[in-house]
């Protein structure tokens, strides 16, 4: 376990989250296909959702990337998926990505969560900066970056393309180590 607040537990990825991941995403299915749609396509079904597990555990072994759950103490329900990606460990930077569920959603949840990654990456990982990109339009996950003490940085022209879009402008936030 990494953090344990308000009903709510952050953990690694573990083998056993799969069909939990699996109804995660499927119950927000509207909430992921655009900023998400890898993870979305990955976990369609308990299937894909094991392999998809299975790859990113491994993955946070090797310290290629890093997928935390966030789920409701109680119930033991994902209820979000973190992720540290983008890793360069020769700079010691990372990449902050999230989502969480439609039910949590405007309740500061994220943000707490983001706080204690944040706290973990640096004590824990050794990353000495963190980013968070978002569309201007995210408002909440502007949100989670502002009130995480992340700092905009500048805007990123072109930096992603949804399906089926135009590529769209991103805003960089960071978090240095103190």
């Amino acid at each position: 376990m990494i953090a344990q607040f308000d009903g709510f537990v952050i953990n690694p990825i573990h083998e056993s989250d799969a069909w939990k991941i699996c109804n995660f995403t499927i119950a927000n299915t509207d909430r992921l296909k655009r900023f998400f749609p890898k993870t979305l396509e990955e976990n369609l079904n308990p299937t894909l959702s094991q392999i998809y597990v299975e790859n990113r555990v491994k993955a946070f072994q090797n310290k290629d990337l890093f997928v935390f759950t966030l789920k409701q103490l109680d119930t033991r329900k994902v209820v979000g998926l973190i992720i540290i990606k983008e890793l360069d460990w020769t700079i010691k930077q990372g990449e902050f990505a999230y989502t969480i569920d439609y039910n949590c959603n405007g309740k500061g949840v994220m943000s707490k969560v983001i706080e204690k990654l944040s706290a973990y990456a640096f004590e824990t990982l050794g990353l000495e900066r963190l980013q968070i990109i978002s569309h201007k339009e995210n408002l909440p996950s502007v949100k989670v970056a502002l009130n995480s003490n992340f700092e905009w940085q500048n805007t990123l022209k072109n930096e992603f393309t949804p399906k089926g879009e135009q590529p769209l402008d991103m805003e960089l936030y960071e978090l240095y180590k103190t």
